[in-house]
């Protein structure tokens, strides 16, 4: 890579954290920007700025300051309203590019974001470029493994996502005995597994006697895995065991496992399989 630091600009989760840790423990300089409001508290104290996330004039003069070797988007954040949107980037570009870009989905702002850095000459990376070791093998595998039902299951679910790839909706979906029992919206993975704990409930909080099913975890097809990926931990798994599933099924060299070895032995605990799949859309996944 050329001279310069790598910039990260951070949104929520512990990803920001893990990746900055990683690169900081190879020796590699690092600048952070946290994004207001997103951004752990943690990595606000060890950012270098702190920004609005709508605010391009302060994060493209900072960036321009720091003159970084490559830049990378990581983390979550929520989706500002059209209106705000469209008042920020139309500061940058054409109003009527801008309305384009901004009306197709959340895959089409964040390539309007990526396109708003390449085209001020900053060099756009994945956080998986910068730390594969973060991305899940094909080897990645819990001591349990799926049974006959769960295969169903994995295998339906992965069809349901890919047809769901062009309404730009979540990366997630939960399935049981061929039957949909969640999708993943904005709210994110947690929340979705915590609406099938609830419906799992009966009166008076007894839980009913229908536990089973699978998360399944899987890149969107012509996903640009530079800014969004799929991703999970140990928290992932205490919530798929509180919701009563199976087990996880993640795309294999496309999904980040956060903090992997705590990961494997939270699922060998709690009784859950995890594994990895291929997904017949990635033409090439990592690793």
């Amino acid at each position: 890579m050329p001279a310069g630091p790598i910039a990260i600009l951070a949104g929520a989760g512990q990803l920001p954290i893990q990746l900055v840790n990683h690169l900081e423990r190879t020796g590699q300089e690092v600048r952070v920007m946290a994004f207001r409001g997103f951004a752990e508290a943690e990595l606000q104290r060890r950012a270098h700025a702190t920004v609005d996330l709508l605010d391009l004039k302060t994060i493209t003069s900072t960036l321009e300051g720091w003159r970084p070797q490559a830049v990378s988007l990581v983390g979550a954040v929520r989706r500002p309203g059209f209106s705000a949107l469209l008042s920020a980037y139309s500061l940058l570009r054409n109003m009527q590019e801008v309305k384009e870009v901004i009306s197709r989905g959340d895959d089409q702002v964040l390539r309007g974001a990526v396109m708003l850095l390449e085209e001020r000459g900053h060099r756009v990376v994945g956080a998986h470029e910068l730390a594969p070791d973060l991305v899940a093998s094909r080897a990645l595998t819990g001591a349990l493994q799926p049974g006959a039902d769960d295969w169903d299951a994995i295998g339906f679910g992965l069809d349901l996502l890919a047809s769901l790839s062009a309404f730009d909706i979540g990366q997630g979906a939960i399935v049981a005995h061929r039957h949909v029992l969640a999708i993943e919206g904005p709210e994110g993975t947690d929340r979705m597994m915590r609406r099938v704990r609830k419906m799992r409930q009966a009166w008076f909080g007894l839980r009913r006697r229908e536990e089973g099913g699978v998360l399944i975890k899987a890149a969107k097809r012509g996903q640009d895995l530079r800014v969004d990926m799929p991703t999970i931990g140990p928290k992932t798994v205490v919530e798929a065991a509180s919701a009563g599933l199976s087990g996880i099924a993640i795309g294999a060299g496309s999904t980040f496992v956060l903090e992997q070895d705590e990961t494997l032995r939270t699922a060998d605990r709690l009784g859950l399989f995890l594994t990895t799949v291929d997904l017949p859309w990635m033409e090439r996944p990592l690793g």
